[in-house]
């Protein structure tokens, strides 16, 4: 092997080195913003929950609020992105129903997210309020303007296409933000079941598709 070879061949252990040490980070990030807040988060919680030392926190990120951004930023894309490229000729059935249970995915598989984010507007958005005025704002009239597509066309019933959504991030998001509670109310210890998630998902598509006066679909196996 050749040193140019060598290079090439360290330059992709470092790379994949830093990768996994990012991800760890974001990662425990999410888990400890999610059970302190921002102010109540410490970089030594992070690098503890990571994993390593407290050095490479500030190596990847520089700041306690840089990383806080990133984790914010991560939340939105994974949000954003689950609900897929729509156009106007899909089905309103079929996009309503994936996006409700991608968004339930979400709630059951990173908890932690949701309430990061849940945290951050109760606390009045300060870092991210530029983003939810101009990003999410454009992304919520782009997606709303199809469903008023549909609606004009008579595919689906008229609704508020716009209360249409949040009341979708609503129903989807209590299942994350306050778990405690439904294991509660639903006799659980604390954890909610793979099947509570399974159950609450085909009741909230069903109930939207009435709504918007679409045929429900059966749930997925």
């Amino acid at each position: 092997m050749d040193q140019k070879t060598e290079i090439t061949a360290d330059d992709t252990s470092q790379g994949r080195i830093r990768q996994e040490n990012i991800e760890r980070i974001m990662k425990a990030a999410e888990h400890v913003f999610a059970a302190n807040g921002f102010r109540g988060a410490t970089t030594a919680a992070i690098a503890k929950e990571a994993g390593l030392p407290k050095a490479n926190i500030h190596y990847y990120f520089g700041t306690k609020a840089k990383l806080y951004r990133a984790v914010l930023d991560d939340i939105l894309v994974l949000w954003l992105s689950s609900f897929r490229e729509i156009g106007e000729n899909d089905d309103p059935a079929t996009t309503l129903a994936d996006y409700i249970r991608a968004k339930m995915q979400l709630s059951q598989n990173r908890p932690n997210a949701s309430k990061v984010f849940a945290n951050e507007l109760i606390r009045g958005a300060p870092r991210i309020n530029s983003y939810l005025e101009s990003e999410l704002k454009d992304w919520v009239e782009e997606k709303a303007a199809i469903l008023d597509h549909w609606i004009e066309e008579g595919r689906m019933a008229p609704v508020d296409s716009k209360r249409l959504i949040f009341h979708i991030w609503a129903m989807t998001q209590t299942w994350a933000d306050f778990e405690v509670q439904w294991a509660a109310v639903l006799g659980r210890k604390k954890k909610l079941k793979a099947e509570d998630f399974d159950a609450a998902t085909d009741f909230i598509v069903s109930m939207v598709l009435r709504t918007c006066g679409l045929q429900p679909i059966p749930p997925r196996s």
